[in-house]
């Protein structure tokens, strides 16, 4: 069931939302060659818990970290280890954050020193995916929509969109209703209503779609070992428009591309 938010619950997403949009801009001014994904971890704590919040991934079925760190190959869920990132890399960070009982989830993916231009352009076609499946995130489309509109630029540019891990709705619960895939047919499931508020999180990888998981329980790769793109913000629909919630502005700010 879709559990559709009044505009104060909004704002109080809105909150959750910006305490880790700011936690990944504070990432954004070490992440560079020779950090390690538990020394990012770290600081992700602290500075969420200095923003008056709870850490949203820590313990989460289990999960053993503050921050979903995977870089390269790694398409979601990889666990923060002490091995240093090199120039070249590139690195997902997924963060979450409980404030006034609801979550934010919001997610960039980092160049690592010089990072070379096919990854580059995996890294601007990722967010331009998400840029189109928030414009379709309004009243008078399906849920549907939001994901064809991922598939047919990700799929125009010759990559692949992973089919297994999807969006989802997010509010007290990190997980609710409805599920948000990045591909789709046009004009499908549930008319998009005010009030919805959703995760989009296009996963884009250079090659193939497939994945396979490491023994860890956690980690998802391409199948291809390829390199994978992710990026997410959290998207409230108001007065039939989408609002989005989380911002990337901390970042683009440390990184000097505001």
């Amino acid at each position: 069931m879709i559990i559709y938010k009044t505009a104060e619950e909004i704002e109080l997403m809105r909150q959750a939302a910006l305490v880790v949009s700011k936690t990944l801009g504070e990432l954004a001014k070490v992440i560079k060659p020779g950090i390690t994904g538990l020394e990012l971890d770290k600081l992700a704590e602290e500075c969420i818990r200095d923003h008056g919040a709870i850490p949203g991934f820590l313990g989460l079925y289990d999960f053993p970290n503050t921050l979903c760190i995977s870089p390269n190959a790694e398409i979601v869920h990889g666990i923060p280890s002490t091995k240093p990132y090199e120039n070249g890399d590139i690195v997902s960070v997924d963060c979450g954050a409980i404030l006034n009982g609801f979550y934010g989830d919001h997610a960039y993916t980092f160049e690592v020193g010089e990072v070379d231009q096919a990854t580059k352009d995996l890294l601007r076609v990722t967010r331009e995916c998400l840029d189109k499946g928030i414009e379709a995130t309004r009243v008078g489309n399906r849920l549907s929509d939001i994901g064809f509109a991922i598939q047919q630029h990700a799929e125009a540019h010759g990559y692949g969109v992973v089919r297994e891990l999807v969006g989802h709705g997010l509010g007290r619960t990190m997980h609710e209703d409805p599920q948000v895939p990045n591909y789709g047919k046009r004009g499908r499931g549930k008319r998009i209503q005010n009030g919805l508020t959703i995760a989009i999180e296009p996963m884009i990888n250079m090659g193939t779609e497939k994945i396979k998981q490491l023994s860890d329980g956690w980690t998802i790769l391409t199948g291809d070992g390829k390199p994978s793109a992710h990026f997410e913000h959290d998207v409230a629909v108001v007065d039939g428009k989408p609002v989005v919630l989380s911002t990337f502005k901390y970042i683009e700010e440390a990184l000097g591309i505001a």
